[in-house]
């Protein structure tokens, strides 16, 4: 064999190597990313989940308004109809999906503000147990895009770096959206008495 043939030889194989090690890495990431994503939707879901127990708590211990009832049933049914897999983490799909989360979070702080007004119902054990549930459940909802947001990051990183952004373009990996504070969280919330 000649030494030229050999030192091609030498680094494909190099080559090949790290490109195995590249996917490999890519694989991980994105797997990671879509870990992270399904805790996401599983806290989503656990919020969602408890929303027509507390909308039912809220409906037997006062006559309640309506109107912030049905606010909350419309904006938990839009919230739940927007599913998105890991393969479809563009920015855009994931403002698509906090917007209706947060039409939701919206509702529901209107429905726990009105709720201040009624004594009895603030009284009631069940309504006090899934307040508080509500309340932990959008504390985990926090921490778990947090985590998905680190996830993303990380991926991110590994699909946007040299040598790996060429192995990523060729085997298929783009880059995912994080998650992202919308307008209406820039402003301070008013609380009046």
């Amino acid at each position: 064999m000649s030494k030229s043939l050999i030192i091609v030889v030498v680094i494909a194989l190099i080559l090949g190597m790290y490109g195995c090690s590249s996917y490999n890495g890519l694989v991980t990431n994105d797997t990671n990313v879509q870990e992270k994503w399904s805790q996401v939707q599983t806290q989503y879901q656990r919020r969602s989940d408890l929303i027509p127990n507390l909308v039912n708590t809220v409906k037997g211990a006062a006559n309640f308004e309506k109107g912030t009832l049905v606010a909350v049933q419309e904006a938990r049914s839009k919230a739940t109809s927007i599913n998105l897999t890991a393969d479809q983490l563009t920015p855009e799909n994931v403002q698509k999906f906090q917007a209706a989360q947060d039409q939701l979070s919206g509702s529901l702080s209107r429905l726990l503000a009105v709720a201040e007004n009624y004594p009895n119902l603030k009284a009631t054990q069940n309504f006090s147990e899934l307040q508080a549930q509500l309340e932990g459940t959008e504390n985990r909802i926090s921490v778990s895009r947090n985590d998905f947001n680190g996830a993303v990051r990380t991926y991110n990183q590994s699909v946007r770096s040299f040598p790996n952004n060429i192995f990523a373009g060729v085997f298929g990996f783009p880059v995912k959206g994080f998650f992202e504070a919308s307008q209406a969280a820039q402003n301070a919330p008013t609380v009046q008495f």
